[in-house]
């Protein structure tokens, strides 16, 4: 018989070797026993694993951007939009891993209450969706361009003379701690920004969903999703330059060049030495900014570099686009393709509404749900990808300062301390140089990272369980539903034969993401740099995906997620690309190996291993 919850979170063990580990996260993050009105409530909800932004166990000063949108994302929906079957999403700690719940609320009254409030506020950005989005991006281009002048240098021997002769009246000490407290200032507000919309784009989704099932009651989830594909955003553009620029070089004889044995530094030396090649490096300097502040993950790790600091990994995808050219394959989205069929699936069902009442749900929440489109996709450019990408660099600037001063050994260290806690250090930093006395930060700090190391190589070993709690009745939060996948039927699933002898389970299930059955050989990758090992025609298996990754998508013949649902970034792509998608399995990466031959139906959502490698 099935279980019908999970652990409760409070008795998840400790991994050996870890104790004391929660001192490297914020207090509030912990599952604690302290107050039992919180304990209730902590085992009463279902937590699961944010493996769709996380994939790894979470730096200490990583978390910021979990902290920044566990504030942005709640209070948009409580106490902004007043979302009426939903509060905010909580967060906990476990070992280095997210677990996040939605709050719910139970009084239908109270439900009730919030509506007229919800349909006024955000009735106003549905209405004047156009020109607040343009206003958005002028808001965070800005910050961007902010954050980008920002720098941080090390201390001076003595302050220059104007401090005196200019009545400055401030000193270098203070710049640098002001400066620290604007970037992380401005990490907060960008992701302030980041929610300005996403709320009501997934709410908007969700309310298609709903009403396009009670008109069509059983509507299959990937023909639902095909209604909204088709549609150009930014979030695009990155792979579209690479396409261009692989297009450039054939057009100008140089795909010679591109196909030798070279690293970007080698190969732009080649280029530079005809009229050819430097046209064409002057073509991709335009292209680089912004295009190229791509992460080769997330974008949620420090680790998760941009193209721009390293640029072997655009040069390889080009390479990857100039072989699929020469060799006559469509590259890129076959956006007609997509439009066309977009356009038959919608002509169809509205022949099939009997009433003017459905006829005009039908249309209403249609046409909101391809307004805020573009926005669900465009904002992780802005936020993930491009201001996260300079972001890493300005804290990278704090950390070589830090090692010249011996706080820490290696700048990669910084990553290691809470981001209040390099505050304290740039105190121990400043007061010691303003009163000419040895800091204690590199006595002190060392030896706790050093630690922090191993622990964190524990954290690593151990495999997050999908999920800790009881499951609810119902879960009603939409970014749960549309982004994670996370239903009930999925809880369901994932309760399933446990963890126990799970590798021998040959058919699971999760959630249609791109409609279509293939079968093949899987390749389970776990990063960017893993990509150039995809074969002709296999099936992606991921944990989730990351917009770099496009440009494999002209070699696979479907995807498998463990996370996400019909509106996370690896379902969105897939139909775009027409691939057969299934996603938020929970599991698939555990049960999967590279080799095994499975076949994924994209609109049932499951997902059966054939034969093992």
């Amino acid at each position: 018989m099935a279980a019908t919850t999970f652990m409760d979170p409070h008795d998840v063990p400790v991994i050996t070797g870890t104790q004391g580990w929660e001192r490297m996260y914020p207090y509030q993050y912990q599952f604690s026993k302290d107050d039992p009105e919180r304990e209730s409530f902590e085992s009463s909800q279902i937590w699961y694993y944010d493996g769709l932004h996380y994939p790894e166990p979470h730096y200490p000063f990583d978390l910021i951007w979990d902290e920044a949108w566990s504030l942005a994302l709640s209070q948009y929906n409580t106490r902004h939009f007043i979302i009426p079957p939903a509060l905010g999403i909580d967060h906990r700690i476990v070992n280095g891993y997210v677990y996040i719940t939605p709050v719910g609320i139970p009084d239908q009254e109270e439900v009730a209450r919030r509506v007229p409030h919800f349909l006024e506020r955000a009735g106003y950005y549905y209405r004047n969706w156009d020109n607040l989005y343009e206003n958005w991006k002028k808001k965070v281009t800005a910050l961007i361009a902010e954050l980008d002048a920002l720098d941080f240098s090390e201390l001076p021997e003595m302050e220059d003379i104007t401090v005196v002769t200019e009545g400055v009246g401030k000193g270098r000490g203070f710049d640098l701690l002001k400066r620290y407290d604007d970037l992380i200032n401005m990490g907060l507000l960008n992701w302030q920004y980041h929610f300005e919309f996403l709320n009501l784009g997934y709410a908007a989704y969700v309310t298609f969903i709903n009403t396009t099932n009670q008109i069509f009651p059983g509507i299959p989830m990937s023909t639902l999703t095909k209604m909204v594909s088709g549609i150009d955003v930014v979030m695009y553009r990155p792979d579209s330059e690479l396409i261009r620029l692989a297009r450039l070089a054939i057009d100008t004889g140089l795909e010679e060049e591109f196909m030798k044995p070279l690293n970007a530094a080698e190969l732009t030396g080649e280029l530079e030495k005809s009229a050819a090649g430097k046209d064409w490096l002057a073509e991709m300097e335009k292209a680089r900014y912004p295009w190229f502040y791509i992460s080769t993950g997330t974008g949620w790790y420090h680790h998760h570099i941009c193209w721009n600091d390293n640029l072997d990994i655009p040069f390889d995808a080009i390479r990857m686009h100039i072989r699929s050219l020469k060799e006559g394959k469509e590259v890129g989205r076959p956006t007609e393709k997509l439009v066309k069929e977009r356009d038959r699936i919608v002509e169809e069902y509205r022949k099939l509404i009997k009433t003017d009442d459905d006829r005009e749900a039908f249309e209403q929440s249609l046409a909101v749900a391809r307004t805020v489109f573009p926005y669900v996709e465009d904002h992780l450019f802005y936020i993930e990808h491009w201001f996260h990408s300079i972001f890493w660099g300005k804290v990278r600037q704090i950390g070589r300062i830090l090692q010249k001063e011996g706080f820490i050994e290696d700048v990669e260290d910084i990553w290691y301390l809470k981001r209040d806690e390099i505050k304290q250090a740039l105190w121990d930093y400043c007061t010691a140089w303003a009163t000419g006395v040895k800091p204690r930060g590199p006595s002190y700090w060392p030896k706790e990272i050093s630690w922090r190391k191993e622990v964190y190589a524990k954290f690593r070993d151990w495999a997050p369980p999908p999920a800790l709690g009881v499951p609810p009745d119902v879960v009603t939060e939409p970014f749960t539903i549309v982004l994670w996948g996370v239903t009930t039927d999925v809880l369901s699933e994932w309760l399933k034969g446990g963890s126990d002898g799970e590798g021998e389970q040959r058919e699971f299930k999760g959630s249609p993401g791109s409609s279509g059955i293939v079968e093949g050989r899987a390749r389970v990758l776990r990063n960017v740099s893993e990509l150039s090992d995809l074969a002709e025609g296999e099936i992606l298996v991921a944990t989730t995906t990351s917009p770099s990754w496009a440009p494999a998508f002209v070699k696979i013949a479907g995807a498998v997620t463990d996370v996400g649902g019909p509106m996370c970034h690896a379902a969105i792509v897939c139909r775009e690309y027409g691939l057969p998608t299934v996603v938020g399995t929970g599991k698939a990466t555990h049960l999967i190996k590279t080799g095994d031959l499975i076949r994924i139906d994209g609109d049932s959502g499951v997902v059966t291993i054939l034969e093992k490698a």
